[in-house]
């Protein structure tokens, strides 16, 4: 479609220039013109991440798991379990108060913290991505709308001119067999 069409469009839907639109109007209003389809944002349609980013991501879905938490817990007691029961053969090799269990809880906090805020970032990051692309959607879909209220409306307009002119033509028939009657 030329120039002239989507600054029609953007004068009709919009009412503002189409220089005038910020980059995501204009993208909408060349989709409208050009009638292509939405397509999604080239992050969203496939897995653009990093290894360190999969690795981090995987991490987190781990570490926030029901199932994580249950074993966890599980092999805390185990380890407490084993070095109080042991204690006395020599062979507990954390005895109580537990200072190298407690050293690693701390190492495991310290590394697994930041591996999960980097996988909420990256979720941010594609929660943007997707609310732009909705967004897009429905400013498309709203004005869509908006051009179909349009031609609903042209349409209906010719259409009433036509019955218009026929009510017309029927009138100026009626006087005229009302004239010729007399």
């Amino acid at each position: 479609m030329a120039i002239d069409a989507r600054e029609q469009l953007a004068k009709d839907l919009l009412g503002c220039a189409y220089d005038a639109l910020n980059p995501v109007q204009r993208s909408v209003i060349d989709l409208i013109s050009t009638e292509a389809p939405t397509d999604l944002h080239a992050s969203l349609k496939h897995d653009d991440r990093r290894p360190s980013e999969r690795l981090a991501d995987r991490v987190a879905a781990v570490g926030g798991s029901w199932a994580f938490i249950i074993g966890f817990g599980v092999a805390l007691v185990g380890w407490m379990a084993w070095n109080v029961v042991t204690r006395g053969f020599g062979l507990a090799f954390d005895p109580y108060p537990f200072i190298f269990l407690n050293l690693m809880l701390s190492t495991l906090a310290a590394i697994q913290a930041p591996i999960i805020m980097m996988s909420q970032n990256r979720a941010a990051q594609r929660d943007r991505k997707a609310a732009e692309h909705d967004y897009i959607v429905n400013l498309r879909a709203e004005l869509e709308i908006m051009h179909l209220h349009d031609k609903v409306d042209a349409m209906r307009h010719r259409e009433m001119l036509g019955i218009i002119k026929r009510q017309n033509e029927s009138l100026r028939i009626l006087r005229g067999q009302g004239a010729g009657g007399k």
